[in-house]
């Protein structure tokens, strides 16, 4: 209001009475105009409706549970009495539906609206979430869990083996999902196994097979251990280990058939010491484009013959499944501990971020025979959950790097 009373005194020196009515004229007029936009504000609530649109539109789901349970299916195993197991031709149970994934992604209106609905939905499921609670809660990783029965006829001197139905799968695929199926053991006995179906690209499957192991005395069945291995199938490479269960048929009580909800763990093949990755993402929504930084690994599996590896990394972006643009380091030659200090930017509109997929790919460098697979890591909006924190982090920090450390796998 200063500049407004020297303006008032320099116009109106031979007026008295001028700088007032100038001063009540500004007030009313600001006066005004702010009751008009209040009342306008009130009439139109287009912030109300479009934040409630904002807030109440779903997360996208990744995976759909079996569209049918299908029927029972029994596969069997004889067991003489020289311990050895036969395989048998399985017995044909009914068909079973084809399982069915139907995701729809909801249309945005324009880019930034889509950018703006990332952010807010990522700054929703922020670590110490209640959404988020279950993965930040532990270090370790969820797996899912699977729930089967087992019993034994003491007539028939047969082991009943039942895999019912598995839940909340992680993801192992490009797109997000996972082919599941499970490999049932009687250890020691690791030669002889039986299988369940594959389920196609469902993370809630349902199975619903019986399996027999007959002519199987009992003394023999307690000395052993029911082991089940969950595996995503791949046709192209080597099956993908999602988790492990095993119990000790001593501790159950085989008279009758028992049902057991167990929680899935890490694989004990190998496949979670394969070493970890430290990376850095770094998310430029004006610029549309992502900078991966490989920064360095630690205790990377020895792959060579000498106890070591010769290691680099591949930076696989995927869309929709399609490979789009590969990058690679340089190879640190016998070293499972390299510094690699690497950066590649990928462009990615911002419209494509959903349905993208970064793969990150430690190989060891072999010069007489094809490079090996160290680990993997997939990056993306519906990977793992230590993939999916890092995947949130860098959309809620756009134009820093985040960097976290991933274990890699299989």
């Amino acid at each position: 209001m200063g500049a407004w009373n020297r303006h008032a005194l320099l116009g109106g020196a031979g007026d008295p009475g001028a700088p007032s009515r100038d001063v009540v004229l500004v007030s009313a007029i600001i006066t005004i105009s702010l009751s008009v936009t209040i009342v306008l504000c009130g009439i139109c609530q287009w912030c109300q409706r479009k934040l409630g649109k904002r807030y109440k539109t779903s997360l996208e789901t990744v995976g759909t549970p079996d569209s049918s349970r299908g029927r029972s299916e029994k596969k069997t195993i004889k067991v003489p009495a020289g311990g050895k197991a036969v395989n048998t031709a399985p017995v044909p149970g009914q068909p079973q539906q084809q399982d069915e994934s139907d995701r729809k992604t909801e249309p945005r209106s324009s880019v930034s609206d889509l950018v703006n609905s990332l952010t807010s939905e990522m700054l929703m499921l922020s670590p110490g979430s209640e959404d988020d609670e279950g993965h930040d809660s532990s270090s370790r990783e969820n797996l899912g869990r699977i729930q089967f029965s087992v019993g034994y006829n003491f007539q028939e001197s047969t082991l009943t083996v039942k895999i019912m139905k598995a839940q909340e799968l992680p993801a192992k695929d490009f797109s997000g999902t996972s082919d599941p199926f499970v490999k049932i053991y009687l250890l020691p006995d690791k030669k002889h196994k039986l299988e369940t179906k594959v389920k196609r690209k469902n993370l809630n499957p349902h199975w619903n097979e019986t399996f027999l192991f007959e002519g199987f005395p009992y003394e023999k069945v307690v000395q052993r251990v029911l082991y089940l291995q969950v595996l995503d199938y791949d046709r192209f490479s080597r099956n993908d280990p999602i988790g492990e269960v095993s119990i000790p048929l001593n501790k159950v009580d085989l008279t009758q058939m028992q049902t057991f909800w167990k929680d899935l763990k890490p694989c004990s093949d190998g496949s979670g010491s394969r070493g970890e990755l430290l990376l850095s993402l770094c998310y430029n929504p004006s610029a549309n484009s992502i900078v991966v930084n490989i920064i360095k690994a630690r205790n990377l599996k020895a792959m060579d013959i000498g106890g070591t590896s010769d290691p680099y990394v591949k930076v696989w972006l995927m869309y929709k499944d399609k490979r789009v643009e590969k990058k690679k380091t340089v190879v640190m030659k016998r070293c499972l501990n390299p510094v690699f200090n690497e950066s590649f930017a990928f462009d990615i509109p911002t419209e494509r971020l959903r349905e993208t997929t970064i793969v990150i790919t430690v190989m060891d460098k072999d010069r007489l025979s094809r490079n090996d697979v160290i680990g993997k890591i997939y990056l993306s909006w519906k990977s793992g959950p230590g993939e999916v924190k890092h995947w949130k982090d860098m959309i809620a920090r756009p134009r820093q790097a985040v960097a976290q450390w991933h274990q890699l796998k299989a």
